[in-house]
């Protein structure tokens, strides 16, 4: 049995307005004074009026624990980072891997820490094998048969996502009500744009029970549809080792605070404006640019495709912040 002692991963994004009573962050006041104190992104509705800032709270499931700084650290030779271009799309480079387009929906649960590795480890495997292998992980075989990786729906740990992944292997598996792979998604989709007739984002979905079988129709066994990772390592030395690392082997699982500003992120390079920490995050980064003067991370959130820019958002490069780039983990899929 194993006990970790769950704190909050909460890094200072180096802004600071005056104390200010902030109406609700669903509201139009509060888009409003985003809007009026900066003018690097914009902000607008995504979630119902009716949304409760504790049911967004849950929705961040990533949280800290002392086996990241062990991970294998990897950082890249002087010549992968001289030749760096200013913008860098990985669709653009690997135009054989569809996932890298994908938006999936982690629902009503604190799932993200499965889903950035997933979607990582996804895409991966396309680009490691030149566009001519897709196998779909399965974030529901990650949510809920990895004992040592936290709390399923209540939060886990990236680190040892990916860790899971090389000792016991993932099945692949669609998203909610598919019947793509082994072990498709169970948890609906929430609430994540006005308006919708999904459920409300309450976060107070119990974590599906392992079931370490496909489903039925699947032509293989669970154990024979196991897919494993090689090699597990952190990417560390900073801004550049992150940009090599994502233009040679593809998107990185990072993770970081999550304020009450970006719940309405519309468009733009995000940069930390106004409002409370609500939690830990965890997304997967797939490249990086400029815009208007200011440098950017190109991300792919786990809010289906109606939040943000069609899912996607950019947020501030170089400065780690709100902690973007403290805490990334990767590996490099296992081919048999």
């Amino acid at each position: 049995m194993y006990f970790y002692r769950i704190i909050a991963l909460v890094f200072f994004c180096g802004v600071a307005f005056a104390s200010e009573e902030l109406p609700s962050p669903f509201s139009d006041a509060f888009i409003n004074i985003i809007n009026r104190k900066q003018t690097s992104w914009r902000a607008g509705h995504n979630f119902p009026l009716h949304s409760t800032l504790l049911g967004i709270k849950k929705l961040m499931g990533t949280i800290n624990d002392k086996f990241y700084s062990s991970l294998l650290s990897v950082e890249h030779d002087d010549d992968a980072l001289r030749d760096l271009p200013e913008n860098f799309d990985p669709r653009d480079k690997w135009p054989n891997c569809p996932t890298l387009n994908e938006i999936r929906d982690q629902g009503s649960c604190g799932s993200c820490w499965a889903f950035g590795a997933v979607e990582a480890m996804t895409d991966r495997v396309c680009i490691y094998s030149n566009g001519t292998q897709h196998f779909h992980f399965s974030a529901e075989d990650l949510l809920s048969c990895c004992p040592i990786c936290g709390l399923g729906c209540n939060g886990g740990m990236p680190t040892l996502a990916w860790e899971y992944w090389k000792h016991f292997g993932l099945v692949s598996g669609g998203n909610y009500n598919s019947s793509q792979g082994c072990l498709p998604y169970q948890i609906p989709p929430c609430e994540h744009h006005v308006p919708g007739d999904r459920m409300p984002c309450s976060g107070d979905t119990s974590t599906p029970k392992c079931t370490r079988s496909c489903r039925n129709g699947y032509k293989n066994t669970y154990k024979a549809d196991k897919r494993y990772g090689k090699h597990v390592y952190s990417i560390r030395g900073g801004e550049r080792h992150i940009m090599a690392e994502l233009s040679k082997n593809g998107p990185v699982e990072g993770a970081f605070t999550v304020y009450s500003d970006l719940l309405s992120y519309k468009s733009g390079v995000y940069k930390h404006t106004v409002g409370e920490a609500l939690g830990g995050h965890a997304i997967k980064i797939i490249g990086w640019g400029v815009e208007n003067g200011n440098k950017y991370w190109l991300i792919a959130n786990s809010w289906n495709s109606d939040w943000g820019d069609n899912g996607f958002f950019k947020i501030l490069r170089g400065e780690d912040h709100c902690g973007i780039e403290s805490s990334i983990v990767a590996g490099e899929p296992l081919f048999n």
